[in-house]
């Protein structure tokens, strides 16, 4: 079963992380493609994650992580 993509922000801090990551950050160039590319993807996701079960970790929430990680600053 496929996990949701909803972001509980509100339940742990008061600013959005919109607000603490600094608008010249690198990552911002690259979250509109990401956004785009994981969308397009959906359809894919859908059919590949069974109908029934115990719910996920959205695997776009997972990619999100990996591009986080590899793109850390030394």
């Amino acid at each position: 079963m496929r996990g949701s993509v909803a972001m509980p922000e509100a339940l742990f801090t008061f600013t959005s992380l919109q607000e603490r990551v600094p608008s010249d950050h690198r990552l911002r160039g690259v979250e509109t493609v990401v956004d785009d590319s994981l969308r397009s993807l959906d359809g894919l996701f859908n059919e590949i994650y069974a109908g029934t079960g115990r719910a996920s970790i959205a695997l776009g929430k997972l990619l999100r992580a990996l591009l986080l990680q590899v793109s850390e600053e030394p």
